[in-house]
């Protein structure tokens, strides 16, 4: 196989901004220290540079205190980019911030338009063989069917599933550590939905590690989370971990830190 799901060479990162205190929070859990957050963020960034990836650090948007997530904003796949449309209100204005600089890489970037469509790329998962698209409180039906239809012209099949009830995005329980297989929460497998991958569970009381991501050769993975870190490392997985205590106090994790892809010419 060719591995397009998980080798890049290109990703696209913002600085966290200093409103990040007022971002969006299932449970508060306290104001994230944007000093600490910053340098989780430089550590990020320097571990995807490691691999030989260009990444570009965008600046940080005061205006929108969730912008650092930039994976939200756009599903990036060899073909195209597709410009997503946030199921939060405040996060609306991020995805247009996005679009010039995937315009800039991009041949072709098209985007969900539909005033009743809301997607965001915390609920998409594109694996070698399809793109699975997670139901949620972010993500619609009607988002999922616009998807759809932009995506299947470049030969992409799209499958609905569903994130589990308090569960804020579908990768948030769920990664691809390669062709076939995929790191998940015990509560999400149980859904079926990854019939025909092999699946690796995170250990008990680890789910928060969920959310890693095979980026070339690596798997970032959040620190602490010891248990679940020595199964992939005995599975052959080379890891590498990385603070995320502040961005774990809005709900972030590995993969909501960017935006990875190898741009069509």
């Amino acid at each position: 196989m060719s591995a397009r799901s998980y080798r890049f060479t290109h990703a696209i990162t913002r600085r966290p901004a200093g409103s990040i205190v007022q971002g969006l929070r299932a449970v508060d859990t306290g104001a994230p220290s944007l000093a600490l957050m910053s340098q989780h963020h430089a550590d990020y960034v320097a571990v995807l540079r490691s691999t030989g990836a260009s990444v570009v650090e965008l600046d940080a948007l005061e205006a929108y205190p969730d912008s650092v997530f930039v994976e939200d904003t756009a599903l990036c796949l060899p073909e195209g980019a597709v410009v997503m449309r946030p199921g939060a209100p405040s996060r609306l204005g991020e995805a247009g911030e996005m679009a010039p600089h995937l315009r800039a890489l991009y041949g072709e970037v098209t985007m969900v338009t539909g005033s009743g469509s809301f997607i965001e790329g915390g609920d998409i998962l594109t694996t070698e063989t399809e793109v699975l698209v997670g139901r949620s409180a972010r993500t619609n039906t009607a988002g999922i069917a616009e998807l759809r239809g932009l995506v299947t012209p470049w030969g992409h099949k799209v499958r609905e599933v569903f994130t589990p009830p308090g569960v804020l995005h579908f990768k948030t329980d769920c990664s691809l550590l390669d062709e076939e297989t995929i790191l998940s929460t015990a509560r999400l497998d149980a859904s079926g939905c990854f019939e025909g991958y092999r699946v690796i569970h995170t250990a008990a009381g680890e789910e928060a590690c969920a959310n890693s991501i095979r980026f070339n050769d690596l798997v970032l993975m959040p620190a602490g989370f010891a248990r679940t870190r020595d199964v992939l490392v005995k599975a052959g997985y080379a890891v590498r971990e990385i603070g995320n205590s502040e961005c774990a106090k809005l709900d972030g994790g590995m993969s909501c830190l960017s935006l990875r892809f190898t741009p069509s010419s």
